[in-house]
């Protein structure tokens, strides 16, 4: 990889990034980040107190619908069954695959990011994420004694397994705030943030110790590691302050800050996320929602006006991208899984519960008219259920962060085009995504796994797990490293969304540094997606792929077709391949599953005409 392209790349990134990240890890290595110097006693419990029950609850708390998760069974990234028992689980076992990690006594920053011995250092993190303090919570506060003592022998386990600042489980800043986040809308749910018990305000205090000293890397990061470490400084700073332990203030201040500088750096106006991923965005929208619960609760100021519109935003975007027959989405950009205030035994990918919560704090507004399980975190969280509901013909267009939005009735098309603020993850230039209904009918592949096969890493992050073209066998952007592209595209021509009787129409085109063009415009209409892809300055080959539903798809000349849904593809050039091949994707992480994708090749510039129709 030529030197140009890093320092092309670098200067991308941000210089200041780079030096918090330089700094940090200089620091670390040397001791003189005050990170290394931290020590701390585990505190044994109790942590949360037993809540009353009455004999016969009053209405509003029959409504509340408690989590059946990790009773006899609990699914890892939302997905991966694992069985449980009374008995906490071992916390530095991957669950899936029962490796333990080497040594874990040890000071977390002498365990290394990937032990190819134990596997993703995700698996180990997974049960420590403190899922199942929320579901424990909640059967609690229904009267459940017995999963009120499961959570304070867990969470003693926990504690007393996972000595302060030692293995695996204190490695990353962001995993300890996912913790400090869960045990206070836990606390929330009991009713008992005012009469926190010691133990619990000293496992916080511990763990804010550990996030605050390398903050600057979190915040170098440019990504939801910022915005999860400055929303727990936030929330467990605030909640030790009130209680009068030393350094609770300084925290909630240092939060605050960097809670409203992530809103303005990382939310465009239009509400992307600097991650340009679905699945990222609600990490980082549920993030501030438990920020505002935690304002609201303490009765604490109120964050600027400025961040209030970022929230708005933020959450519009996310509705926008949601289905509201199933709560799916397209599974754009990278996706491990992570999934944070699992108050709900909805699916992964059922996004409503979010943007429900989101509308309700930020817009005073419902996302959804009707009742379901997406009302139920405001139940549980104490938030009123707004009146008033979003209305449809609300602005659809996404043009700050790089996505085309196109949707008739139940109808959604999206184009994802290059306009990087922030580093890529998916080399997914021009890529489109069609839902009809809840039926997603051409689709992205997802991510499968950060730590596998480079193979599988090029695949799913690469271009050929998109809906685009790709030339000459390569990615469109080069890729330097495990999370990071070279030689950032750009978009060099846009066609704002067009409005006509019979069709809307989207269009953008990108030039990469080997001189390779791509335009795409899309029209859709009634019953069919029409696209017109212009391509030149490729050497040898360009391949276009259609990612298409599984079913039973047969080729018919220039068409594939499966009952009433057909694509058909034609070109001003001769085409060299027309084909069904077999490709995958990965909709909840770690796992791949095969779907049909039609690949066209051909071997010099020209435009090729795809028509997708289906049933009305």
């Amino acid at each position: 990889m030529s030197v140009a392209i890093k320092a092309r790349t670098a200067l991308a990134l941000g210089v200041p990034n780079l030096m918090r990240a330089l700094s940090y890890r200089l620091g670390v290595k040397t001791g003189l980040n005050p990170v290394r110097r931290l020590r701390g006693a585990a505190p044994a419990g109790p942590f949360f107190a037993m809540p009353a029950c009455a004999a016969r609850p009053p209405k509003p708390e029959r409504l509340l619908v408690a989590s059946q998760a990790w009773q006899t069974s609990a699914r890892l990234f939302s997905h991966w069954p694992v069985a449980v028992t009374d008995e906490p689980p071992d916390w530095h076992s991957n669950l899936l695959t029962g490796k333990q990690i080497a040594e874990p006594d040890r000071a977390w920053w002498r365990i290394p990011d990937f032990d190819p011995a134990v596997g993703d250092i995700k698996q180990i993190w997974e049960a420590s994420r403190f899922d199942w303090v929320l579901a424990f919570a909640q059967r609690a506060r229904k009267g459940d004694t017995a999963s009120y003592e499961r959570l304070e022998r867990w969470l003693a386990d926990w504690s007393a397994r996972n000595p302060p600042y030692c293995g695996p489980n204190w490695k990353c800043g962001q995993e300890a705030s996912m913790r400090v986040m869960h045990l206070a809308m836990a606390a929330v749910m009991l009713g008992q943030v005012d009469t926190a018990r010691p133990a619990l305000l000293e496992l916080v205090r511990l763990h804010l110790q550990r996030i605050a000293p390398t903050l600057r890397y979190a915040m170098a990061q440019d990504n939801n590691h910022g915005t999860s470490e400055a929303a727990a400084l936030f929330i467990g700073g605030s909640w030790l302050s009130r209680k009068g332990v030393a350094g609770g203030a300084r925290w909630a201040a240092l939060g605050r800050k960097w809670l409203e500088n992530r809103a303005a750096r990382l939310i465009t106006l239009d509400g992307t996320f600097s991650q340009y991923s679905v699945t990222y965005h609600r990490v980082m929208l549920d993030t501030y929602c438990m920020v505002e619960v935690w304002r609201r609760r303490l009765a604490l100021a109120a964050f600027s006006g400025q961040m209030a519109v970022f929230m708005q935003a933020a959450t519009r975007w996310l509705y926008v991208m949601t289905r509201p027959e199933n709560g799916d989405a397209p599974n754009l950009g990278a996706n491990d899984g992570a999934r944070l205030l699992q108050l709900t035994d909805t699916d992964y990918r059922d996004f409503r519960p979010s943007v429900q919560l989101a509308a309700a704090l930020f817009w005073g507004m419902r996302a959804y008219a009707e009742d379901g399980a997406w009302n139920q975190p405001l139940r549980w969280l104490g938030v009123d259920v707004p009146e008033r509901v979003f209305t449809p013909g609300w602005l659809e267009l996404f043009d700050d962060g790089g996505f085309g939005v196109l949707r008739r009735g139940d109808v959604l098309a999206v184009l994802r085009y290059p306009l990087f603020r922030f580093r890529p993850s998916q080399a997914d230039a021009l890529h489109l995504d069609l839902w009809v209904g809840g039926r997603n009918l051409l689709r992205d592949g997802g991510s499968y796994s950060y730590n596998t096969e480079p193979k599988w890493l090029n695949y799913f992050g690469g271009t050929q797990s998109h809906n685009t073209v790709q030339f000459d066998d390569r990615d469109q952007m080069p890729r330097l490293s495990r999370f990071l592209f070279g030689d950032w595209l750009r978009t060099i021509e846009h066609e704002g969304r067009r409005e006509a009787a019979d069709a809307l129409t989207y269009g953008a085109a990108y030039r990469d540094r080997q001189g390779a063009y791509h335009r795409r415009r899309v029209a859709l209409a009634g019953d069919a997606l029409h696209v017109q892809d212009r391509i030149e300055g490729f050497a040898r080959k360009a391949v276009l792929r259609w990612r298409l539903e599984p079913g039973e798809w047969q080729v018919e000349g220039h068409c594939v077709r499966n009952g009433a849904h057909t694509l058909r593809v034609q070109a001003d050039v001769p085409l060299v391949r027309f084909e069904l091949t077999t490709g995958w994707e990965s909709r909840y992480y770690l796992e791949k599953t095969e779907l049909p994708v039609l690949e066209i090749e051909v071997d010099r510039p020209g435009t090729l005409m795809s028509e997708y129709r289906w049933a009305p």
